[in-house]
């Protein structure tokens, strides 16, 4: 076994020692490498969007086996869970009157498991949420968002009230994971399963991102144009992007303490 992590190991020492620009740098080079083997890899790209999904989904299975087993939800944001409601719950709608599909059973699976997350941690686990950690203010993701979406939208043929209400999904999507980081960054400690559902939405967020990356490529830009004119395919891709870093950071120290075989996640300052 330290066979196995000294090359994990030095490896991670060296990467700390980098300025932030090289770290940054390295990230992009990581990520760049990675949708390269899931162009060859993966030859419907559209099934990356599908594992999205289940990533997400897998992860909802993680908190509700940590409730379920630990009776607590010590660690857990439940704004995040909400944001997270809030935009899959827009996003059905969206596949029922705009596109139904693989992904509105997928979404509608997800919603009711978040739904039955806000419902222990908010009623059955009330005394176990650590409230005073929870402090990220929703004002501030929900009403930019909500601007940004009366601003900035598909100019597709559909209702107007649908296509602002695909992009307000589309911008909740990428910021609803920040009240779960404040929650970290407040205690610092991160237990096993809470750990593991963030991971689980790092690689969920990163596949989502791949899946739209590589479906650019592959018709030649062509896809942009679908999405309509003016700023919305760029804002489509810029939401893709914010959420995949968003979430980099974490998903770094995560692996690293696994490979170090460490079952409690302790993020230095600044992590999150």
């Amino acid at each position: 076994m330290k066979l196995t992590t000294a090359p994990i190991h030095a490896v991670s020492r060296w990467v700390r020692r980098q300025p932030p620009k090289v770290k940054a740098f390295l990230a992009v080079v990581l990520g760049m490498a990675a949708l390269v083997l899931l162009r060859f890899i993966v030859h419907d790209h559209d099934n990356l969007f599908v594992a999205a999904e289940a990533v997400h989904s897998i992860g909802i299975s993680v908190l509700i086996y940590k409730l379920m087993k630990e009776k607590t939800c010590a660690g857990l944001s439940l704004k995040s869970q909400e944001l997270t409601a809030i935009f899959l719950a827009v996003r059905l709608y969206c596949s029922f009157v705009m596109e139904y599909d693989i992904h509105t059973i997928l979404d509608l699976a997800t919603l009711g498991t978040t739904l039955w997350v806000i419902f222990m941690i908010r009623f059955k686990l009330k005394a176990s949420y650590m409230e005073d950690k929870d402090n990220f203010a929703l004002y501030y993701v929900l009403v930019p968002c909500v601007v940004l979406a009366v601003l900035i939208h598909p100019s597709t043929s559909h209702n107007i009230l649908n296509r602002i209400s695909w992009a307000l999904c589309v911008y909740l999507e990428a910021v609803s994971v920040l009240p779960q980081l404040r929650v970290m960054q407040n205690t610092k400690i991160v237990e096993p399963f809470t750990a593991h559902y963030v991971f689980a939405l790092g690689v969920a967020r990163f596949l989502s991102c791949a899946h739209w990356v590589l479906q650019i490529m592959d018709t030649r830009g062509r896809l942009l144009v679908a999405l309509g004119y003016g700023l919305w395919p760029s804002m489509v891709i810029i939401s893709e992007i914010v959420q995949t870093f968003i979430l980099a950071d974490f998903c770094y120290y995560y692996v690293k303490s696994v490979f170090g075989g460490q079952l409690i996640l302790r993020l230095p300052s600044g992590v999150v």
